[in-house]
């Protein structure tokens, strides 16, 4: 049987030091995780002491990923407990950047682009 954790249990494990998260109701101490984390500590801070579900689904993690998780369980929430809603500080995740440095570098060359074809056009005139 799963070891019974509340709530305001999960929210006190919100830092460096210790990093709880509730993924689909079931507790997970992932502290020992966080120099691991493929995708760095930072994405397991931000929704620690939180329900982390969304975020873990969003990301598309692996069978293996899935797997792994398993050896991270302490606990799960009680019976019909869920946690409160908390909304994380937005910040623009990796995939957002990228997409940034693409439009920018793309209006760039487009610039040069233009500026080699007027050059050319003017220096034939």
């Amino acid at each position: 049987m799963s070891k019974v954790i509340t709530s305001e249990e999960v929210i006190k494990h919100n830092s460096n030091d210790s990093v709880w998260m509730v993924i689909r109701n079931d507790v997970y101490d992932v502290t020992s995780f966080l120099e691991e984390h493929p995708g760095g500590e930072e994405t397991l801070l931000e929704v620690a002491g939180q329900d982390a579900t969304q975020a873990f689904d969003d990301v598309g993690h692996s069978e293996d990923a899935k797997e792994l998780l398993k050896k991270y369980k302490i606990g799960s929430l009680p019976p019909g407990e869920t946690m409160p809603n908390v909304v994380p500080q937005q910040k623009p995740n990796c995939c957002e950047k990228v997409k940034q440095i693409v439009m920018v570098s793309s209006v760039v060359a487009g610039a040069i682009l233009v500026a080699i074809v007027l050059r050319k056009y003017l220096a034939s005139n």
